[in-house]
């Protein structure tokens, strides 16, 4: 099907491209996060320890977070709409068929391998790759608005399926995740180009025609490889990739896979904390949005210090606020104001290293550092809740890590402007 020429707005048209790729954003994280409502409910209908499901969730972090930059290069080599589609057909699948599971290695293959698979490409890189294609201006508002996505997920989607685990176990669940899915693939199909030149009209804030963009020759996986290659020789590849590392340890990894369980270890009922999750994505969209509006105008590096340093208090603070409900709250303010605001600068550090071609991709690499640090995470809180018998320990080490990603990141050097349009060393 070729998508009609004949589309509304102008240049505004890329703003109703944002908001298709937003809802799958949110979807896409809601399906993430749904494995932290599910952890009890599993727990009690199978026996499974919950270190075994910990660890199908990160699984399922990893290869969300591994297939990223291969789905950035695979959006160039066949195209962004066909990716996509596949994508969400692959995410309804396979939350859809784990209604079947008996044993916990389908719990792996479907919310871990499968799930992976699909949500990587509905993931940060291609929030960042729409960014890239759609807009010349305001990029960082842009991708923060992207990011906020989850944070939006976590509002709309964690006090809903508390509920429906809460009054009906996992399946219905399952259900919801799988249909949300479904319901996309029209709204992609209809409503998403290629590209703005695919309905004859150039990036907003473009003033003229610009040039023609052209498929990246070659095996989408060498492409992806060699772009890792040469990235990797760069010293802010690696400042990048550490810090976004611990960005996923103390953020979906731990908090967003194991608080729900910490309180109800601490006698808060699991609507309750997935409503504490829920203002955490309210302060998180505002957060996450203004971070994108600074990081069009500051330094990103002197950002990224204090979004760690605040990430960093608030986890060491968690353990000994006693869970009451005003400690909750701040806990929830300042955490959540900071969630993933750290992805607009980060974005903004990769395109300005790495160029407008190449940064989405490479960045898909540096999310995929977030997603090892995610599922690092994820087993890791599974292991000591069962090795401790509680989450204390687990929550103060993230505080840490975070802590030291807030002085890392005041290492990277500043890029001059002439290098943001290939792939050149630091």
């Amino acid at each position: 099907m070729t998508i009609a020429k004949n589309r509304p707005f102008g240049q505004r048209y890329a703003f109703v491209v944002v908001g298709v790729i937003f809802f799958c954003l949110l979807i896409a994280a809601g399906l993430r996060s749904s494995m932290s409502v599910m952890m009890v409910p599993l727990e009690d209908a199978f026996g499974w320890r919950r270190d075994v499901i910990s660890l199908a969730a990160a699984v399922g972090i990893f290869i969300y977070g591994l297939a990223g930059p291969f789905a950035a290069a695979l959006m160039e080599r066949i195209g962004l709409r066909r990716t996509l589609l596949a994508a969400l057909l692959i995410m309804s699948v396979s939350t859809a068929l784990s209604l079947l599971m008996t044993e916990p290695w389908q719990l792996i293959a479907t919310w871990g391998v499968m799930s992976g698979v699909g949500s990587g490409a509905v993931a940060t890189v291609l929030g960042a790759t729409i960014v890239n294609r759609w807009f010349k201006t305001n990029r960082g508002l842009m991708m923060g608005l992207m990011s906020a996505s989850a944070a939006t997920g976590l509002l709309v989607f964690l006090p809903l399926l508390a509920m429906l685990a809460e009054s009906g176990g996992w399946k219905p669940v399952v259900i919801a995740v799988s249909v949300a899915t479904a319901a996309l693939l029209p709204l992609v199909w209809l409503l998403v180009p290629e590209r703005p030149s695919s309905i004859g009209l150039t990036r907003y804030g473009a003033e003229g025609p610009e040039p023609e963009a052209t498929a990246v020759p070659g095996n989408f996986l060498t492409v992806t490889l060699t772009t890792l290659r040469d990235a990797a020789k760069t010293r802010v590849f690696w400042y990048l990739f550490a810090t976004f590392f611990i960005c996923g340890f103390t953020t979906n990894g731990l908090v967003g896979t194991h608080l729900i369980a910490f309180c109800g270890d601490m006698g808060i009922a699991e609507v309750q904390a997935a409503g504490l999750l829920a203002v955490m994505g309210v302060f998180d969209l505002i957060g996450t949005t203004l971070s994108g509006w600074l990081t069009d105008r500051f330094d990103p590096r002197k950002l990224l210090g204090v979004y760690y340093a605040v990430r960093g208090l608030s986890l060491i603070y968690l353990p000994y606020s006693g869970f009451s409900i005003t400690a909750l709250t701040i806990f929830a303010v300042f955490y959540g104001l900071d969630w993933i605001a750290t992805v607009p600068p980060t974005l903004r550090l990769s395109n300005e290293a790495f160029g407008d071609r190449s940064g989405p991709l490479v960045f898909g690499w540096i999310v995929a550092g977030h997603q090892v640090g995610a599922a690092t995470a994820a087993f890791f809180g599974g292991f000591m809740r069962e090795y401790q018998g509680n989450y204390e320990l687990a929550f103060q080490i993230a505080g840490m890590t975070a802590v030291a990603a807030a002085a890392l990141s005041m290492l990277i050097a500043p890029t001059a402007p002439d290098r943001r349009q290939g792939l050149q060393p630091a």
